[in-house]
């Protein structure tokens, strides 16, 4: 799955500001990154819709159905606990075919009609972030998230899943500040990467620094870490979400746990994905 992993509660979450001011600050952005893909896709052509992405058997439509089928499950996870105990049950038994049964059943409508079904999820599901109240908790599949962290987590995916389709489009997408989101995500779930992989964790914090957009240094950790992670925010965001291999990716470690972290950070729920291939082949 590519829903985000552990602990991944949005920005400012746990710092100054209400929990209302932060979850309706994320939920924007959640709402503008769905409207940049919108726009690569509302005017495309029937056969660009299957046109083949990167990822293994997925087109274009297949792209957006997962989007819209996850969504839904986000709204479910929101407004019947119960309801989506049961789908998370069935998810984590069989969490390969579970997702890719809900990106075919998708593909296979017509781009129209799955197209009005992504809009019409992506405005329930911020109108039901918007009424979540103050402390609470919503389930997931893995540890329960905060509004602003299943916001957070929308928009990790819609842009790691706008990857690809810009890959399949041949279109060049414009890095923007809602990428600091991901990179908190990925951040956040570094020892996830490592428990759903049986290993043990580093015991100390990374420190980390990447280049943001307009050359803003977006920074977590402590200062004074004796291991550290430096170079691109794009390029982690695009590693953390397995788009890239980490030859490609322009992110530097130093220190050998936070080298091995690098080699298998993931920001997304589930079991561990396989990753691109690097460009050179190597």
């Amino acid at each position: 799955m590519t829903e985000a992993a552990g602990s991944a509660d949005g920005p400012g979450a746990d710092a100054g500001g209400t929990a209302a001011d932060t979850a309706a600050a994320v939920s924007a952005d959640l709402r503008d990154e769905g409207e940049a893909l919108d726009g690569l896709v509302a005017e495309i052509g029937a056969e660009s819709w299957t046109l083949p992405t990167p990822a293994p058997r997925w087109t274009v439509a297949h792209q957006i159905a997962h989007l819209a089928w996850t969504d839904q499950q986000s709204l479910t996870a929101l407004t019947d606990e119960a309801a989506f105990g049961r789908a998370a049950q069935a998810a984590l038994a069989e969490p390969g075919r579970f997702v890719d049964e809900g990106a075919e059943r998708g593909a296979a409508l017509p781009p129209a009609e799955l197209l009005q079904r992504w809009r019409t999820g992506r405005a329930e599901l911020l109108r039901a972030l918007g009424q979540v109240p103050r402390g609470a908790r919503i389930p997931w599949y893995g540890p329960s998230m905060s509004a602003a962290g299943m916001a957070t987590a929308r928009i990790m995916e819609t842009w790691a899943h706008g990857e690809d389709v810009a890959d399949a489009l041949g279109v060049r997408r414009e890095p923007t500040r809602r990428l600091r989101h991901v990179v908190r995500i990925g951040v956040r779930a570094r020892d996830f990467a490592y428990a759903v992989r049986g290993l043990q964790p580093p015991e100390e914090e990374f420190r980390v620094e990447l280049r943001g957009v307009d050359g803003e240094l977006w920074t977590h950790g402590p200062a004074d870490a004796g291991q550290r992670v430096t170079g691109d925010a794009v390029g982690f965001c695009r590693l953390v979400t397995q788009r890239i291999h980490l030859s490609d990716a322009g992110v530097h470690a130093q220190g050998p746990d936070a080298s091995r972290w690098l080699e298998i950070a993931q920001a997304f729920a589930g079991p561990p994905g396989e990753g691109r291939p690097a460009r050179s082949g190597a």
